[in-house]
């Protein structure tokens, strides 16, 4: 089984929104890291010093390769990624090798068959 590794940062606020759309799209679950911070085309704006902008974090998926594309096109359409600016993105990248996903092939291994 081939894996690939799905990397979202999403503001904070939408990381329980996303996490469940991308369960549903077929995600088994992710590593969260809170509180990461980010700068788009335009400078975060100031005041009195004191940057203003929300906290982004950062959600690791290592899903299945059939399934992970539509589990992508789902986080940024919950996330609004291509509609409002700074909102957040996501990318996928090929997985070489994984351990400790033992569990997740036995679970899925049967689902994957059916759906090629």
């Amino acid at each position: 089984m081939h894996f690939k590794l799905i990397v979202a940062f999403v503001e904070d606020s939408k990381s329980d929104t996303v996490m469940k759309a991308a369960r549903e799209a077929g995600a088994t679950g992710a590593t969260i890291i809170n509180n990461a911070r980010g700068e788009g085309l335009n400078k975060s704006k100031t005041f009195l010093g004191l940057t203003l902008e929300s906290q982004r974090d950062v959600l690791l998926f290592i899903v299945e390769e059939h399934r992970s594309r539509k589990i992508l096109e789902t986080i940024s359409k919950v996330g609004h990624f291509d509609d409002e600016p700074g909102t957040g993105m996501a990318i996928q990248i090929d997985v070489e090798d994984a351990v400790g996903v033992a569990h997740q092939v036995e679970n899925i291994s049967h689902e994957i068959e059916d759906e090629l």
